[in-house]
């Protein structure tokens, strides 16, 4: 029941609940889902690894970091309460996937969970696309564009009309809700294609073309049609990131480089240039991310308060560290990283060989979730690096793009962070793998993280500017 209701509440969210449920969406029935799940999930509370986990920790810190950043940045009581109640649904989907997610087939549930709201909005804006757009044109350039453009984006929900650098319009596709920008959905379809590859199966030719070949062409189709620049970049950062296991270092920088050469030619960022000039914009906006940080150190200027405290600049970073970093201050990107460092790691750990053994199942052990004998799924050694290398990609392909977009609390991110935990929890369960990194350790090495992606951004803006 409990792994049934999460899968529900993560399509929630990504479609939305005025899609899902219609006219019951005014009720807040996502806050009723969020209350029946954590319910039914206190009996395998007892029994989960979750309170082991250092991300457990880093949720609550990035709890209290939302909160006060708002209560003292701010000195706004009740928007400090509005910023928590925005923050703890996204959170929430770490809990749910290392609550009910103990098995690979539930994992593979949640990917083909994925696989369907990407399919539904790739097909809708599809649609749109070539029906609806021939029925209502954008507003001409005049005195009325600005209001009849967000006339037209209403009504035209699942397409983003926007110029390119050539003054053309383009039609870009997006999603619904928190995916309703062309970027935003580009970066979850990005980190959705390596996880395809769970249903992939040794010399099943066929099935292999079914369930993934298929799936993963079409959702790089999805992906041409956001036109979303950083979302290519990740792309290629997956496929530089996997090819190099294979062929090496150099000869997969040299295929990413060739197939983004091809990608540029084919238009697939519909016209708009991916170079330092044109990301002066966004580079500003780092070098203004970093001057709040300067003037608020401890707690920033408050949880999504960046747009208003950039000097009426209406924007946001475009840098999911520089906006952690800005609107939550050191505590909060300390956190942050506390998250973020040890999914990295995990992640990493199960997708080495060296550190992944044959090993015998461990039935019952303290602080697991136990599985009968005759439930335990054959996953060998093979198996787990397998499933490691494709979390490590699709965590690529997240982190890449969120270089170039502010999503540093978003859905997405934690749900990520609960796949890479419930891989290394089974592999654990089974004896094939290392216990976790002592908490001590992981808290001394998340501070040096912290440190290290405020002087990475600092450089990355100075290096820029003199490019500029």
């Amino acid at each position: 029941m409990g792994f049934a209701l999460s899968v529900l509440y993560f399509v929630t969210y990504y479609l939305t609940p005025a899609i899902l449920f219609g006219p019951l969406a005014p009720y807040r029935i996502e806050l009723i889902l969020a209350v029946l799940i954590l319910f039914v999930s206190l009996p395998t509370l007892a029994k989960s690894f979750i309170l082991k986990a250092p991300q457990s920790l880093a949720l609550i810190g990035l709890a209290f970091a939302v909160t006060l950043s708002v209560l003292i940045g701010v000195r706004w009581p009740a928007g400090a309460m509005h910023a928590f109640l925005d923050f703890i649904p996204n959170a929430f989907a770490f809990f749910l996937i290392c609550l009910h997610c103990n098995s690979k087939r539930k994992l593979q549930v949640i990917v083909l969970m994925l696989l369907l709201v990407c399919l539904f909005v790739i097909a809708h804006g599809y649609i749109d696309l070539h029906q609806g757009i021939q029925q209502s044109a954008p507003p001409q350039t005049g005195e009325t564009e600005t209001a009849g453009m967000d006339l037209w984006n209403i009504e035209h929900p699942y397409l983003l009309a926007m110029r390119s650098d050539a003054g053309e319009w383009i039609y870009r596709l997006r999603g619904l809700g928190e995916i309703n920008d062309p970027n935003d959905f580009g970066q979850l379809v990005v980190c959705l294609i390596p996880l395809l590859f769970i249903f992939w199966r040794a010399k099943q030719v066929i099935l292999n073309t079914v369930y993934v070949i298929l799936p993963v062409s079409l959702l790089l189709f999805g992906v041409y049609l956001t036109h979303s620049r950083g979302a290519l970049v990740a792309l290629m950062a997956v496929v530089v990131v996997a090819a190099r296991r294979r062929i090496g270092t150099l000869p997969a920088l040299l295929v990413g480089a060739g197939l983004f050469v091809a990608a540029m030619a084919l238009h697939f960022t519909g016209g708009r240039e991916i170079s330092a000039e044109s990301g002066a914009d966004r580079t500003s906006l780092w070098g203004t991310g970093l001057e709040m940080l300067k003037s608020h150190p401890l707690f920033g200027v408050g949880f999504g308060n960046f747009a208003d405290s950039c000097g009426g600049c209406g924007h946001t970073a475009h840098n999911s560290i520089v906006v952690c970093a800005a609107e939550l201050g050191l505590f909060g990107l300390y956190f942050w990283s506390l998250f973020l460092f040890p999914t990295v790691r995990d992640a990493l750990a199960i997708a080495s060989p060296a550190r992944v053994s044959e090993g015998e199942p461990i039935i019952g052990a303290e602080g697991s979730v136990s599985e009968a004998p005759g439930k335990i799924e054959a996953l060998d050694k093979a198996e787990f690096n397998r499933l490691g290398r494709l979390v490590v990609l699709s965590l690529t392909g997240f982190l890449v793009a969120g270089l170039f977009l502010s999503r540093a609390y978003v859905l997405t991110l934690f749900l990520l962070g609960g796949i890479a935990e419930a891989v290394y929890e089974m592999a654990l369960r089974r004896g094939m793998i290392a216990p976790r990194l002592q908490l001590a350790r992981v808290l001394l090495y998340t501070f040096g993280l912290a440190i290290l992606l405020v002087i990475f951004m600092y450089v990355m803006v100075r290096v820029l500017n003199l490019v500029h």
